[in-house]
């Protein structure tokens, strides 16, 4: 989507070139007038006078009227069906008694959209009905309340009006800036046109994703999970950014999407399998147990896990050479050169080796990082061969299965980790759902589907009521070969699918090549995205437009820069109004564009002050976060130690 002025005849026009020599199959410009609505034909006429025939979308809010003009330009028109009748969003309380009574308004709705579905149908335009979740209509509201549920019903009340004129040139969408709520609208909307016989096309998008990796992961775990769902015709990827710069990742999920999709072989690896717990219609996350405290444990194993979703890491033993530096790659303070566990402290670490006895500065890091409560687990063997005191033995399913469920650990060993593949046989995953381990490591061997594989863990794990916690395990040998956008989407795509089913404890991606400090902080950030645990500041970012009134990405960096150490908080920064207050409804404080060169403050959904000049408003911002007591001042961080053992 541009983010131009759209009288900017010319500049729109460099810009849409600029998307479409990026790889863009569409590009959407907001028309939100009538004089956007004169500039769309000069934009249409100037890029077909270049040899551009890339469709435009116009992007239309609150006008009927504009709708109707820019039908005669552009070959697809974008109605949101939460303010195209209603106008602006004022949640006005209402009260319907029946579905009869909420149906009866339908006729008005039919008034003002039928004369643009007749137009569209005559001309051969295209249309997308695009419910968003932060403006949904004050009727839909009133009935169906702030869910996925009332954006389906939203969008299929403008369908059926279309269908009634003999118009099916349209396609649906259902974006959120929340993945969980925009995953669950799509699903519900897809089994709602089985239902009713329809097979309309799906347009997906996480939208006000924000920017760099977060943006990107928060869209591959929207997008990515309905695209190994089977659903999805066109995406974009709404990034705070220059609009070409979207057009990569979406041709990086859309190939992951086709690949999962095409990929069969790697879906009958897994045992067949019927699912009856996982319900598509209302989220629920499944909960393991943290590990449990003996009274003979001479160290605290409780910590080896966290509640709202643990994050692992695979540590080398050149790590060791620089203890300190190491325990800051993990994430943890330094107190008189000794590590503490912060708020996006690593909670236990992987060894594929382990230190010698008589290396004694690496020893001596694990001693320190086991007496704060981070967990060191290893393959058994490798700890047989080499005993670690208060360490965590590995123990594969099938193995601990021959062993009848009773597997000799090393010496020093306190606990063990059951590793699942998700093909072993059925009494293999009841003895998994028995086992006294602390949790299971779920490690897809190549050539299998991981999604796949994953359910069918699950499956097995809630039917036998187990509360077995389990890590998503992502292994990528060959790092140095991706890209980081490959990276990350891949992530956000194979491990998302599964936490947004509330299936999955947490996850250790090993990426060998790749610094440990960015690994653990794109983990972090795929639990956070997933609406797990929040380590730092969560930005509600939208990638801009036409209609935006600030510069928007030197705004949200000011903003992340000032604001980006307060883990908890939400900030919702916003270029304007046009989607909803709604938008803002996870954000614990907004900054919205009102008026040109003036920004508006909320809390919550209520607006506490207005007409900022934008060069006061990130301060004013932070005045406002400090008055609801959720400000506190940036740490500062000890020095490290700069002994480097050789």
């Amino acid at each position: 989507m541009t983010t131009t002025d759209t009288n900017d005849v010319k500049a729109t026009i460099d810009q849409v070139m600029r998307c479409a020599d990026a790889g863009a199959d569409l590009v959407r410009i907001t028309v939100q007038g009538k004089r956007e609505a004169i500039a769309a034909g000069k934009i249409r006429d100037g890029l077909f006078k270049l040899g551009y025939q890339t469709p435009l979308v116009a992007d239309i809010h609150f006008q009927p009227k504009v709708a109707l003009m820019v039908a005669d330009a552009f070959e697809k028109i974008r109605i949101n069906p939460g303010n195209f009748v209603d106008g602006r969003k004022t949640f006005k309380e209402m009260v319907y008694e029946s579905q009869e009574e909420f149906d009866a308004d339908i006729p008005v709705i039919a008034k003002e959209l039928e004369p643009l579905v007749i137009k569209c149908r005559d001309l051969g335009r295209a249309m997308r009905i695009g419910t968003n979740h932060g403006s949904l209509s004050a009727r839909v509201l009133s009935f169906y309340g702030d869910t996925p549920r009332g954006m389906v019903e939203s969008a299929v009340e403008f369908a059926k009006i279309c269908r009634g004129l003999d118009y099916h040139n349209f396609v649906f969408s259902m974006k959120a800036s929340n993945p969980l709520v925009m995953v669950q609208a799509y699903r519900l909307l897809a089994a709602e046109q089985y239902k009713l016989g329809w097979d309309y096309p799906l347009h997906l998008g996480v939208t006000e994703a924000g920017e760099g990796e977060d943006g990107r992961m928060k869209s591959a775990i929207g997008i990515g999970s309905l695209l190994q769902d089977g659903l999805g015709d066109t995406i974009r990827v709404s990034l705070t950014e220059d609009p070409e710069f979207e057009i990569e990742p979406c041709r990086t999920l859309a190939g992951i999407g086709r690949a999962k999709a095409n990929d069969v072989e790697a879906c009958k690896r897994v045992p067949t399998f019927v699912e009856t717990k996982r319900n598509f219609e209302s989220f629920s996350r499944r909960r393991g147990d943290l590990p449990w405290q003996r009274e003979s444990d001479k160290i605290d194993v409780r910590g080896f896990l966290h509640r709202d979703g643990s994050v692992l890491a695979q540590v080398d033993l050149s790590e060791f050479k620089s203890p300190d530096r190491l325990y800051k790659k993990l994430g943890c303070k330094l107190a008189v050169g000794m590590p503490f566990k912060d708020v996006a402290t690593v909670d236990s670490i992987l060894l594929r080796e382990i230190p010698s006895a008589d290396d004694k500065v690496a020893r001596t890091a694990l001693r320190r990082l086991l007496e704060v409560g981070v967990g060191v687990i290893a393959p058994i063997e490798t700890l047989r061969q080499n005993p670690l005191p208060n360490s965590v033995a590995i123990v594969d399913l099938d193995e601990y299965c021959l062993a009848g469920g009773k597997v000799d650990l090393p010496e020093g060993a306190i606990r063990t980790v059951i590793s699942v593949k998700g093909t072993e046989s059925e009494e293999a995953l009841l003895a998994l759902s028995k086992a006294e381990a602390i949790f299971g490591l779920f490690s897809v061997p190549d050539g299998v589907s991981r999604i796949h594989a994953s359910r069918r863990v699950f499956e097995h794990l809630e039917k036998f009521e187990s509360t077995l916690p389990i890590i998503h395990h992502m292994v990528f040998p060959a790092y140095s070969k991706l890209s980081n956008d490959q990276f990350i989407l891949t992530i956000g795509s194979e491990v998302g699918a599964a936490l947004v089913d509330g299936q999955g404890d947490g996850v250790l991606i090993e990426a060998h090549g790749m610094d440990l400090d960015s690994l653990r902080l794109t983990s972090f950030g795929l639990l956070q995205g997933s609406r797990m645990r929040n380590t730092k500041t969560e930005y509600v970012s939208c990638p801009s437009c036409g209609r935006t009134l600030f510069d928007l990405q030197e705004v949200t960096q000011q903003i992340q820069e000032k604001t980006g150490h307060l883990p908890g908080v939400s900030v919702a920064i916003m270029g304007c109004i046009v989607n909803g207050v709604g938008e803002m409804a996870d954000a614990d404080f907004g900054y919205v564009g009102g008026a040109p060169g003036k920004v508006d403050l909320y809390v919550g959904k209520e607006v506490v002050k207005r007409g900022i000049p934008n060069e006061l408003a990130c301060d004013a911002l932070i005045d406002l976060i400090k008055q609801n007591g959720r400000w506190k001042e940036k740490e500062e961080e000890e020095e490290m130690a700069e002994v480097v053992v050789a």
